[in-house]
């Protein structure tokens, strides 16, 4: 569900892989292989983590000290979009990362690492192992269940994730997030008068306004092509800065014909430098500009490229979806962006995805590539006005 989704997946990172790229080999000891971009955070974060992982290197089969550490590692990696703090998460722990007999939280966490990483069916099957386990902690049975419902959605499995968002919603668990993974999931069926009513539950229960609340309605706004979709989207930023909500206001933008907002939103609050800008906002800034004929398209667009380049070098090939955009609306290569789209619906099966594919195989002058795409719609009764309007 897009509430989870903006707690497990909001590390949307510009990556990309070439299958094919060849082994590149220094020349000489000094010569610059990738320039990494500075990490966000303030200096006082970045000073911890450098402390961090001297720590690491000192004790590193602290259980206690790694889960902690493992944990910021991930949530940095949700709020400033870089993959490295992943890498971090990892490295914290190693000790237990391919031992079947772990602690769970432990277990929980490699499934949310992997999560992040798109490698959806190990997490999964991480998860189901750690769900089968008797006397479960609650704490840890309820978040395993919403990361599990929340892959099993973008996977396009709305059954399932409807059966664990039931579990979540029930006792003894009665979790809030089980309510809203299922007005989620109501709400792409086109059920609205549910999701509206799970949603007012929802407002009521907080008792204040929250930004995961405001997220779910602008997105139900957004499928339905209500107009009030843009102020929500606004307001759950202005209640969480956080980088997925921005760059889905920022999408909104360039789906409403607003590039030179979209770009405002997506400048609001980053860094100066280009190559300090999570890669998602980047690609956002990359396409605003180049709608808008603003100068520093191509200055973007190189700068994309380049993190392109750099994860292929990484053997990365995840995050088909950013490659197909960056294809279809900055370098206008529709046969790239559809080869890229018709790789990115084999692994995501969301509404973006959707519209994406169709985008592109229209853009290709090859409608049948996207008969997946209707298929999955009319067998899901998934409803978004942008797929109406693309046909």
């Amino acid at each position: 569900m897009k509430a989870a989704r903006a707690l497990a997946l909001a590390c949307v990172a510009l990556v990309a892989a070439v299958a094919s790229a060849e082994p590149f080999t220094p020349r000489q000891d000094d010569e610059v292989v990738e320039r990494l971009p500075l990490r966000a955070g303030s200096a006082g974060e970045r000073a911890r983590h450098r402390a961090e992982q001297r720590v690491l290197a000192q004790q590193p089969r602290d259980l206690g000290l790694a889960l902690r550490a493992a944990r910021e590692a991930v949530e940095r990696s949700r709020r400033y979009g870089d993959p490295r703090d992943l890498g971090t998460a990892q490295a914290w722990l190693k000790p237990w990362w391919n031992d079947p007999a772990a602690p769970p939280a432990a277990r929980l966490l490699k499934a949310t690492v992997l999560q992040a990483r798109h490698d959806f069916d190990p997490a999964l099957e991480e998860l189901d192992r750690l769900l089968r386990e008797r006397g479960l902690p609650a704490a840890l049975q309820a978040q395993a269940e919403l990361t599990r419902a929340g892959i099993l959605q973008v996977r396009g499995r709305w059954d399932e994730a409807r059966a664990g968002c039931h579990r979540l919603a029930a006792p003894p668990l009665s979790l809030t997030h089980g309510h809203a993974c299922l007005a989620e999931l109501d709400s792409l069926q086109g059920k609205d008068d549910a999701a509206t009513q799970r949603l007012a539950m929802l407002d009521r229960a907080a008792g204040a306004p929250h930004a995961w609340i405001a997220l779910l309605r602008a997105e139900l706004a957004e499928r339905q092509g209500i107009a009030t979709a843009g102020p929500l989207y606004a307001r759950a930023l202005q209640l969480d800065d956080d980088l997925y909500v921005r760059a889905a206001y920022a999408d909104w933008l360039l789906d409403a014909g607003r590039p030179k907002d979209a770009a405002a939103v997506v400048r609001a609050g980053q860094p100066e430098g280009l190559d300090q800008i999570p890669d998602a906002l980047l690609l956002r800034l990359a396409i605003a500009w180049k709608r808008s004929a603003d100068p520093g398209a191509e200055r973007a667009a190189t700068e994309v490229q380049q993190r392109f380049d750099a994860a292929a070098l990484r053997g990365d090939n995840s995050h088909a979806r950013e490659r197909a955009r960056f294809a279809l609306d900055v370098r206008g290569d529709a046969a790239t962006a559809l080869k890229e789209a018709l790789m990115n619906w084999a692994q995501q099966r969301e509404p973006a995805d959707a519209v994406l594919l169709m985008r592109a195989a229209r853009a290709a002058k090859q409608p049948d590539a996207a008969e997946p795409v209707r298929t999955f719609v009319r067998e899901r009764s998934m409803q978004d006005r942008r797929l109406k309007e693309l046909g």
